[in-house]
């Protein structure tokens, strides 16, 4: 466990709405999750950054005092570093110093386990080393092992920039090809007409959990922040039976790099393609409506901003009277108490998705030949089967199915006014 010195800058011109003792709270909870103590937070108020060390040199030289006095083995910086700054800042503090890109993506290299999880993390990782190699500097020399130098490891960055840029081409590559076969998969689901509904929220909401209370799955639940890289889908039957994916997507977080956005769009295109959005909101945390707005800010990042979306105020076990709840309740639109861990409120949670995906059954009136009879196993499998009537030459059914079902069937098949 590496013993971490945490940098907490504010800009006086920045317009969040976080406070920087807020600031401070979140980024120690980063730094527990790659696996550091916090020895001690300094929190730092600048006008402008210092293009040579981001903040003053005289207050660098202050937290150099303090990480020697403490013996401290990486200080981490709240903001993003240019490779300018993050150099010259080693040089005065003389231990490792990172920003908060390069320990998120530490956090991510922990977490990542599948084969896309790890090529997104790696390629994140090179593009944001390759502007930062210097020769045989402390970038490379200190990469292998702590807080911020996880993931490909020595071997694949002692190399020089040629190779490193051969390397990204082959990453990107290979994410092209499971793009390729996840657009087919996106394909055949859009054929069957099945809705998707994508599970977002901020990191750490309770977002696999829900999945795993929903569909009884038992995906991977740790109480830390990005536990989950990868997309996971299952197959839901609402009680009209229809059909839906629930898709759990990567978590989000305030000030979120763009370059991780760009890294994981493969991941978060599930975002984009979904017909509703359900935003699991951790409802006790006090900072509750700000990380809605920090996820709001993903989701227009990524062009889904208008998808309609349905609010899940969860862990309500941890509120201690009904009168707390209502208060937050009148603070999101269209929203649904509920406990993912306890299962509350999942009952009301499916009839709203019920209600919001009923532009996508319609009825079909139809006459089917006896020879027909995967269509009716397709109906039956799809949708309700409200009447039926056989014949010696065939069945006459009323159902309520998706449309894409009915367009495949109505065109062959003489439709029933």
């Amino acid at each position: 466990m590496e013993k971490a010195i945490l940098v907490i800058t504010h800009l006086k011109r920045d317009k969040s709405n976080w406070e920087i003792e807020e600031d401070a709270k979140e980024l120690e909870e980063l730094t527990i999750s790659s696996g550091g103590e916090v020895l001690e937070k300094i929190p730092v108020e600048i006008r402008d950054p210092n293009p040579a060390y981001f903040i003053g040199r005289g207050k660098a030289e202050e937290i150099a005092f303090i990480a020697q006095e403490k013996n401290a083995e990486v200080v981490i910086f709240n903001d993003n570093l240019s490779s300018t700054q993050q150099r010259n800042l080693e040089k005065i503090i003389q231990i490792k110093t990172i920003d908060r890109t390069q320990l998120i993506l530490d956090i991510f290299a922990r977490h990542a386990r599948s084969i896309e999880g790890k090529i997104q993390v790696e390629l994140a990782q090179l593009e944001y080393l390759l502007p930062r190699l210097t020769g045989k500097g402390i970038m490379l020399s200190r990469l292998g092992g702590g807080i911020g130098t996880r993931g490909p490891g020595e071997k694949k960055l002692e190399v020089d920039r040629r190779r490193i840029k051969k390397r990204i081409l082959k990453l990107k590559r290979d994410l092209e090809i499971i793009k390729s076969r996840r657009d087919v998969l996106r394909k055949k689901r859009k054929d069957l007409d099945i809705p998707i509904v994508a599970i977002i929220g901020y990191t750490n909401a309770g977002k696999t959990t829900l999945l795993n209370t929903l569909t009884s799955s038992n995906e991977l639940v740790e109480d830390s922040l990005f536990s989950t890289l990868d997309a996971v889908s299952r197959r839901f039957i609402l009680p009209d039976k229809q059909k839906i994916l629930f898709v759990d997507t990567v978590g989000f977080l305030h000030k979120l790099p763009h370059g991780l956005i760009e890294a994981f769009k493969s991941t978060l295109e599930e975002v984009n393609e979904a017909d509703i959005l359900l935003h699991v909101l951790d409802i006790s945390d006090p900072l509750a409506y700000k990380k809605k707005e920090a996820v709001y800010e993903v989701l227009a990042d990524l062009g889904a901003i208008d998808k309609p979306i349905i609010t899940a105020l969860n862990k309500i076990d941890r509120l201690e009277n009904r009168e707390a709840i209502e208060k937050q309740i009148s603070r999101y639109e269209n929203a649904v108490t509920i406990s993912a861990l306890l299962g509350w409120g999942l009952d009301e949670l499916i009839k709203k998705i019920s209600l919001f995906l009923k532009s996508h059954m319609v009825p079909l009136k139809v006459f089917l030949p006896l020879k027909e009879a995967k269509l009716l196993s397709l109906i039956y499998r799809e949708g309700k089967v409200l009447k039926e009537v056989y014949n010696d030459n065939g069945v006459y059914l009323e159902a309520i199915v998706p449309y894409l079902l009915r367009e495949r069937i109505l065109p062959s098949q003489k439709k029933i006014d």
